[in-house]
């Protein structure tokens, strides 16, 4: 089962929020444990696009200025995303 698919990214967030606002203490430690394990994986996931997209506003840059701001936060997402991970 390593077949990946494609959602929208809309629908992506809308699930995420709706895991962020579900209380699960009230459950078995193994819901719990799958609960963290799916919410952990798909905000990996929203970090990883969110990454992508700072560096394709790299590429998209009209001027070297606006290029090396859009590295530099691309850079900051990077260190960030691989500090929180």
């Amino acid at each position: 089962m390593s077949e990946n698919i494609k959602i929208p990214l809309a629908l992506l967030y809308q699930i995420i929020y709706l895991l962020d606002n579900i209380e699960i203490f009230n459950y078995c430690e193994a819901v719990q444990s799958d609960y963290d394990n799916v919410l952990y994986a798909l905000n990996k996931k929203k970090a990883s696009l969110e990454l992508r997209d700072a560096y394709a506003d790299i590429i998209k840059a009209k001027s070297d200025d606006a290029r090396h701001q859009a590295k530099m936060r691309y850079l900051q997402q990077k260190r960030a995303l691989q500090e929180d991970w």
